[in-house]
């Protein structure tokens, strides 16, 4: 592999097939660190957090609204004969829902109905975000950038499997990650962290402190079990900062989780700590509930944090993003993602050393990366997971659009569908969670659907185009033997080279 090919390849997101290779790959990374665009005309118009959590909002308070007409016909029977009012779900016109009579299903019914509208409507939000994000990524001229940004997000990784993730899974990286991704760790961090996304996918917003006004009211009713819920800080000392056994204690995880109470989302929050929100705030806004806020100062690997409020919080998360075990951790994926599954021991330290004298200045961490040797080695260092391949193959015929149900569906086809690894670790990024005979078969249909597709491409000419310096003669003499340009094409999708970056 050349230093063109690899700047292409590993870094980048897959050379295209109708741009000219970079003359000078090191100065074509650095300049794109000043040439990024957070907020490209095709993320800006994709579904916000806020577009998602009104009509999330909306359709929670359409629920409650049913299952309190519920609760009125249970409590006064109509007369014999007397029709059901139509409830809000139910008024003639509303999308999705049938009005009621005495022949149409009962209140149960609306509110499947309901669910499966909000379900529908999530799912869409879902697809245009996920064709958004590959749409940019074919057409980018900063991939070395968008290739940092997928990185990030899957670091801080939700996944769209219940309902109020399915719409906003991907505006977390296009609000958090993105705007964030040449600034600092710091910063991205406490993005993160307050975003809507990830404070209902690890059940933040149901957190409530015990000894906190709500929690002790509750309390003193009988009725109900309120408590802190740890998911969100044990995630973040575990994976998002420090790593697992770095010297925190669950006595630490607890502390945190006390200091984080009331951190929750308007408008869509569920349980105690959605009403303690008030009205503060648009649905989907970050806000600070006070009623649930656990008193009291906090004691956290050794370091008192006094009572503060929603700075207590924040201090913690501060002193995390810069702390010499988060500087490790996070560096040792970063390394690993370029520089092979076992990443060289040198290199994780010279990107730890960037990361703590800048103080998480993610821009010098790159450039410690672009300038290191162990990324420029010829052999190839990565197999592709199914996003890689998928977006590499596409550019590579100079595709310029996803389609969004496509897309959605030939990343499920191929075991990585976006935004769902199914847990908070994201997906693995070793080549043996993706190099399996099984996955591979299903790589080599979809290579063929894509060849079929293709029009007038000849694979002998674009392979050392799009990998200069890479291409085996045992890989071109195959090419050169098929018996057709669709199954040349195909082929070259799945050649060693192609599958590895």
């Amino acid at each position: 592999m050349t230093k063109v090919s690899i700047a292409m390849n590993r870094f980048g997101l897959g050379a295209r097939g109708d741009q000219p290779p970079p003359g000078d790959p090191v100065d074509w990374l650095t300049r794109q660190l000043s040439g990024f665009d957070p907020h490209p005309d095709v993320i800006a118009n994709a579904p916000t957090s806020a577009t998602v959590a009104a009509g999330l909002a909306d359709y929670f308070r359409q629920q409650r609204a049913l299952r309190m007409a519920q609760g009125d016909r249970a409590s006064n029977p109509p007369a014999t004969g007397q029709s059901v009012p139509p409830s809000p779900m139910q008024a003639p016109g509303a999308p999705g829902m049938v009005p009621t009579t005495s022949e149409k299903p009962g209140r149960d019914d609306a509110m499947k109905q309901a669910r499966q509208f909000a379900q529908r409507t999530s799912r869409a939000d879902y697809a245009g975000a996920v064709a958004a994000r590959a749409t940019n990524a074919l057409g980018t001229d900063t991939p070395f950038v968008e290739r940092l940004v997928h990185f990030w997000a899957n670091h801080f990784a939700v996944s769209a499997d219940k309902l109020e993730l399915i719409g906003l899974a991907g505006t977390l990286e296009f609000e958090a990650i993105r705007p964030h991704v040449l600034g600092t760790f710091r910063d991205m961090l406490l993005a993160v962290e307050q975003h809507p996304a990830m404070l209902l996918y690890l059940d933040q917003a149901v957190s409530v402190g015990p000894n906190s006004p709500r929690g002790l009211r509750i309390a003193a009713r009988g009725n109900r079990k309120v408590g802190l819920n740890e998911n969100l800080a044990r995630e973040i000392l575990e994976l998002h900062t420090l790593g697992v056994r770095t010297g925190y204690t669950q006595a630490d995880v607890t502390e945190f989780a006390r200091a984080m109470t009331g951190w929750t989302v308007a408008g869509i929050g569920r349980g105690p700590g959605a009403g303690a929100a008030g009205t503060d705030g648009l649905p989907g806004d970050f806000v600070f509930a006070a009623p649930i806020h656990e008193p009291g100062d906090r004691l956290i690997m050794g370091k008192r944090y006094p009572a503060g409020g929603v700075e207590q919080a924040h201090a913690v998360l501060q002193d995390m993003a810069i702390a010499p075990a988060t500087a490790t951790h996070v560096m040792t994926k970063l390394a690993r993602h370029f520089a092979g599954d076992t990443p060289p021991p040198a290199l994780v330290g010279r990107l730890q050393a960037a990361f703590l004298t800048s103080g998480g200045d993610l821009p010098t961490v790159y450039r410690a990366l672009i300038a290191s040797p162990e990324v420029w080695v010829e052999r190839p260092l990565k197999f592709k997971t199914p996003w890689e391949w998928t977006i590499s193959s596409m550019r590579a015929l100079n595709v310029k659009t996803a389609d969004p149900q496509a897309m959605v569906g030939l990343l499920n086809q191929l075991g990585q569908p976006t935004w769902k690894p199914g847990q908070p670790i994201g997906y693995d990024d070793i080549a043996a969670s993706w190099a399996g005979p099984d996955a591979v078969l299903r790589r080599v249909e979809a290579a063929e659907r894509f060849a079929s597709r293709a029009a007038n491409v000849d694979a002998r000419a674009l392979a050392p185009k799009i990998m200069p310096g890479a291409v085996s003669s045992a890989t071109q003499t195959a090419l050169a033997n098929c018996e057709s340009p669709a199954q040349a094409l195909a082929l070259l999708f799945v050649t060693p080279e192609f599958l590895r970056r």
